[in-house]
């Protein structure tokens, strides 16, 4: 990608309006992002993106702010990771600091209350709309050990509740010692 004012301007007028108008997390702003990135924009594959938020998942922080780091990072180095950081971060910030300015008067107001309760049905359903499509992605590859683990891990969280932390960091040492094998042995299994 062309790194120009041009490009610039677009990566943080993206990341800016995805994060000004996203309410619910990170999980919420992927699908967002993938839309925008991938199907809107053409500036990463849909595998590339699939990628992206595997890692931004798996890092420590706010999952948006590691995808749009990332994102930034993959388009246009550095630089593009400075910008798609500030364009993510602004809106809560501004917001934020609004409503730490009003706080006694929206704490008990029952518009804001019923607002707030709407809004949490709505990610409800975007967070469950990426499941499913990243869910089917998984179960496309008609792979056995990736399908595997994606039920075994929510079986694990749901039946048993086992801390996140702790699947995370087990599948993660999972893949990477699949990784290292397939790497040995020639064949994929992930």
């Amino acid at each position: 990608m062309e790194k120009n004012l041009k490009n610039y301007f677009r990566l943080f007028k993206s990341t800016f309006f995805l994060s000004a108008f996203t309410f619910g997390g990170g999980y919420v702003i992927i699908p967002l992002m993938k839309k925008k990135f991938v199907d809107e924009l053409e500036w990463l594959e849909e595998e590339e993106m699939l990628n992206i938020v595997a890692m931004a998942q798996s890092s420590p922080g706010a999952v948006a702010v590691n995808a749009a780091i990332l994102v930034g990072w993959r388009l246009m180095g550095l630089s593009g990771a400075s910008v798609a950081i500030a364009g993510t971060v602004l809106p809560p910030l501004v917001t934020l600091s609004v409503i730490s300015l009003f706080y006694a008067v929206f704490r008990h107001n029952a518009a804001v209350s019923a607002i707030f309760k709407g809004m949490t049905a709505g990610i409800c359903a975007v967070i469950f709309d990426v499941v499913i499509s990243m869910g089917g992605k998984i179960l496309k590859t008609k792979k056995p050990l990736p399908i595997l683990i994606m039920a075994g891990a929510f079986v694990v969280y749901y039946v048993l509740r086992v801390n996140v932390i702790h699947i995370i960091l087990f599948c993660g040492a999972l893949g990477a010692l699949v990784s290292l094998r397939d790497k040995k042995t020639g064949k994929e299994r992930i």
